[in-house]
């Protein structure tokens, strides 16, 4: 396993670490038991790095990340999130009050006296521009609850403006290969600022995988199907933002990226891994056999620089437009 330095910090994490959105909840059916044996693969395979939320299965996947790293505290290092639990656009929300109790709940959860690093939950740029938050951030810092603090942002409007924030040590933020924008102003920013990049939903909510076709459905809960369009929250996550139909066709036009990487998967999570500015890839995982197949991205044939100007210019003249949302 290699290991990257997070910004400006003393935290050096597994460049391939995971996501527990997934096995908190709303992808569908998932199994506890397989869960944490995904978990301890991973922490087998030299990964210390775990991401979560408290809103992830209402508190269900830090408490499985509880389970799985007890009396490793010192060695594995955890980022949760909050905001989202409640109105994120009601500036209570963000209240000492507020946040002071969104960190004593998910401490309880995880079952630790500090969070490594606590992220604001993707809350709207006018909260991050009051900057209360940030304050009551500063606080639970100076009372060792959280280690370091960040941001999860949707756009780079959101990341730029974090940047400028001292406080602020690393900014998670969706990249992949539908969803390369990022790259352009605001990684080289953040580089210069000594703030990390953890890159989320790296494989577009599973379209750079390459498994699914048009007659792909999903399950009730999972929120492939329930927020397809951006009904229930932001559309960039779910599918990178884009149609999902579309995304389809997309990723076979990107089926070459396999060749000789073994699966697109991989061959996707290498792409973000030779961006210099990325501090690490966190994929999501259901079971083991996931955890394997993303760890092995880390070794997968580097790219040449004749295929990444390829990539880049796929995204500009034919996924770039057809993104919805912000981004």
């Amino acid at each position: 396993m290699n290991y990257r330095q997070l910004g400006h910090t003393e935290l050096r994490v597994s460049e391939v670490s995971f996501g527990t959105w997934a096995i908190g909840g709303s992808w569908g059916q998932t199994s506890d038991e397989e869960a944490l044996r995904g978990l301890q693969r991973a922490m087998d395979e030299g990964v210390n790095f775990f991401d979560t939320a408290d809103v992830y299965g209402s508190g269900h996947a830090e408490e499985l990340l509880a389970k799985a790293t007890r009396g490793q505290e010192d060695r594995i290092h955890i980022a949760t999130k909050f905001c989202r639990a409640g109105d994120i656009h009601d500036p209570a929300t963000y209240s000492e009050e507020q946040v002071r109790s969104y960190c004593e709940n998910s401490l309880k959860r995880l079952q630790r006296e500090r969070i490594d690093l606590y992220q604001i939950h993707c809350p709207p740029l006018a909260i991050l521009k009051d900057g209360t938050v940030f304050e009551v951030l500063d606080k639970l810092q100076q009372e060792g609850k959280i280690r370091h603090y960040g941001v999860s942002v949707e756009t780079v409007e959101e990341g730029l403006f974090c940047l400028g924030v001292p406080g602020v040590k690393a900014l998670q933020v969706i990249f992949n290969l539908f969803r390369q924008k990022p790259a352009e102003e605001l990684f080289p920013a953040a580089r210069e600022a000594g703030v990390g990049i953890l890159a989320r939903l790296p494989l577009a909510s599973g379209l750079l995988t390459g498994k699914f076709t048009e007659e792909t459905t999903f399950e009730a809960d999972d929120h492939r199907s329930f927020n397809a369009n951006g009904e229930h929250f932001n559309v960039g996550e779910t599918f990178a933002g884009l149609p999902f139909t579309t995304g389809v066709k997309l990723s076979r036009e990107l089926a070459w990226i396999a060749e000789g990487r073994e699966s697109m998967a991989q061959a996707a999570m290498r792409w973000i891994l030779e961006d210099a500015n990325i501090t690490c890839v966190i994929p999501g995982f259901k079971n083991v056999r996931q955890v394997e197949d993303n760890l092995r991205a880390a070794g997968a044939r580097p790219f040449t620089a004749e295929e990444l100007e390829r990539l880049r210019s796929f995204y500009r003249e034919s996924v770039a437009s057809q993104i919805r949302g912000p981004y």
